[in-house]
């Protein structure tokens, strides 16, 4: 039996600049180490790194022509096939990059979006990943081949008389993308419509919404398996779950709720990710409940949580009441400071350890007066039991002197059968 063939993988220079200027692109060692597990999501390994500090960038080279030279020398000597920087380069900065590297250069937005590529499974999903590389192309088309830049019926060196007018291979191009990127747009479109039919519907039915937010990696997909027995993919890479996943969860006896997990969050998230991907995270908006999920063993923690801090009202979605859900405590030193607070839960969602009291949680937030009530209706008013099976959830009925009903109702149903049962008193007014 022939040896299995090791699939070939990019070795990658990673480089980055830090410069006050910069601010939040500006590169540290924590976002290069985040960079090299990018690359290892993306299918590459890091041959090694290069953090480079100026006051300001080169506006051609991004790093000046010195180091430019040194990482040359360096991609030679470890065989890199590619160039990674940690900052967004600008197009034309991109281009003499990879003149002058002699390989491909790409920048953290390019990596984020290959990886986006990979890894979205729907439709919904491609398509934004889809409408995010088109926008992120764009820009990127001018001077990118000095071929397109020819009249299309000429090189621009023929005889006289033959330079009449004509669109360039560029402007074509530019064209066709704008029309790709209108097509996308309307299909997403499309796809925010349908959403907001299911939305009605649930909203109908009165089942709340709750959502999982967090940075990349930071357990919510395991968290969602957790609480549903969902097989969702959960796998220690960033970005692993990039299409919203829903599961109707049961809280507690008298309430079940809808679970959607997101895609995690990152510090330096392409902003045409974001645009693109608001089909997707809109849900935020009319979530009832956020569990924001936190890898309390990450030294990184506090500052991914501002990252997502940041990305919740960017989104609109920072008045949504929330719980900080603080995961993988299964591999903190019991004796180290958590934090702790009403809205605050410590959990393991690998193991399970304080998940019951999440729900519990969960239950007491989302706690609209929702009661399981037996029902003793008299036959004359046997035309409530049809309302009971429309508006509430009944689980038993019984016919005896009375219509003996056990039943999951709403406050709304709860006021109109009131009297026939022992079970709920109507609650007092602030004045009483």
């Amino acid at each position: 039996m022939l040896p299995k063939k090791e699939e070939i993988r990019d070795k990658v220079v990673l480089v980055g600049l830090n410069s006050p200027v910069l601010r939040e692109d500006s590169a540290t060692e924590e976002s290069m180490d985040e960079l090299s597990a990018l690359v290892e999501t993306a299918g590459g390994e890091t041959a090694g790194i290069v953090l480079q500090n100026r006051p300001t960038p080169d506006p051609r080279t991004f790093i000046g022509e010195g180091k430019v030279a040194e990482v040359q020398l360096y991609v030679e000597n470890v065989g890199a096939t590619m160039v990674i920087f940690d900052n967004n380069l600008s197009p034309s900065q991109q281009r003499v990059l990879t003149e002058l590297l002699g390989v491909q250069v790409l920048d953290r937005c390019g990596l984020i979006l290959d990886i986006f590529a990979q890894r979205a499974k729907t439709k919904e999903g491609r398509l934004q990943v889809e409408l995010a590389q088109y926008r992120y192309l764009l820009p990127r088309l001018i001077g990118m081949w000095s071929h397109l830049e020819r009249q299309g019926g000429t090189s621009g060196k023929g005889p006289i008389g033959s330079k009449g007018p004509g669109e360039t291979q560029l402007e074509t191009d530019r064209r066709l993308i704008n029309k790709k990127i209108d097509k996308i747009r309307a299909d997403l479109e499309e796809v925010r419509r349908v959403r907001a039919t299911q939305r009605q519907q649930r909203q109908k039915n009165e089942i709340p919404v709750v959502a999982i937010v967090g940075y990349t990696n930071a357990g919510k997909s395991t968290l969602l398996n957790q609480l549903t027995g969902a097989a969702i993919p959960a796998n220690n890479r960033l970005f692993d779950t990039l299409d919203t996943t829903s599961r109707l969860l049961t809280v507690s006896d008298t309430m079940d709720v809808v679970v959607s997990d997101t895609v995690g969050f990152i510090r330096k998230l392409p902003h045409q990710l974001v645009e693109a991907f608001k089909a997707t995270l809109e849900e935020l908006e009319y979530a009832d409940l956020l569990l924001h999920v936190i890898d309390v063993s990450n030294t990184e923690w506090q500052h991914q949580a501002e990252v997502v801090e940041k990305l919740i009202v960017e989104l609109g979605a920072n008045e949504i009441p929330r719980i900080d859900v603080f995961n993988k405590c299964d591999r903190v030193e019991a004796g180290d400071l958590r934090p702790h607070g009403a809205d605050i839960c410590s959990i393991s969602a690998r193991t399970g350890e304080g998940v019951d009291r999440l729900l519990e949680m969960i239950d007491r937030r989302l706690d609209k007066g929702t009661r399981r009530v037996t029902i003793h209706l008299p036959y004359d008013k046997g035309s409530l039991l049809d309302m009971l099976y429309r508006e509430a959830k009944v689980e038993s009925v019984e016919y005896s002197e009375t219509i003996d009903i056990v039943a999951v109702c709403p406050p709304k149903v709860l006021g109109q059968i009131g009297d026939y049962t022992q079970d709920w008193t109507p609650p007092k007014e602030d004045w009483e």
